[in-house]
């Protein structure tokens, strides 16, 4: 195992995340789209935090539990930045990035996931089937 979070190519990848979401915020907010820049910034915030906050448990389990909703909260960060970019609150190329940087988080957090949270034995299965270009 890694001897830090900041290790973690999941977390370097979730840091810039956020970094994006609190520059959205920074540079586009508008009262209109007040609610979906608090809820970028909280479910990017999120990817970021659950990696910490699970890694620093030391428990392989609880590791894996934490892992399965930061890659939930990077899936929402990607569905908030495709509407805000869909309703023009952010510039296309602004918003492309960023999704892209959740798609990459996204597939590093399920290949943790299947290292961490195994599909076998008693814990619950976890699949994942997203189908997007």
């Amino acid at each position: 195992m890694h001897s830090s979070h900041r290790t973690l190519k999941a977390w370097i990848e979730a840091k810039e995340v956020s970094r994006a979401a609190y520059r959205a915020g920074r540079d586009y907010w508008t009262p209109s789209a007040s609610a979906l820049f608090s809820q970028l910034q909280r479910s990017a915030l999120s990817i970021q935090l659950n990696i910490a906050e699970g890694f620093a448990l030391a428990d392989l389990g609880r590791f894996g539990n934490h892992l399965a909703i930061a890659y939930g909260s990077a899936v929402e960060s990607e569905d908030v930045l495709e509407l805000a970019m869909e309703e023009g609150v952010i510039p296309r190329q602004f918003a492309n990035e960023a999704i892209e940087r959740c798609r990459r988080c996204e597939r590093l957090l399920l290949g943790l996931l299947k290292r961490y949270r195994p599909l076998s034995g008693s814990r619950s299965r976890f699949t994942v089937h997203r189908s997007r270009s």
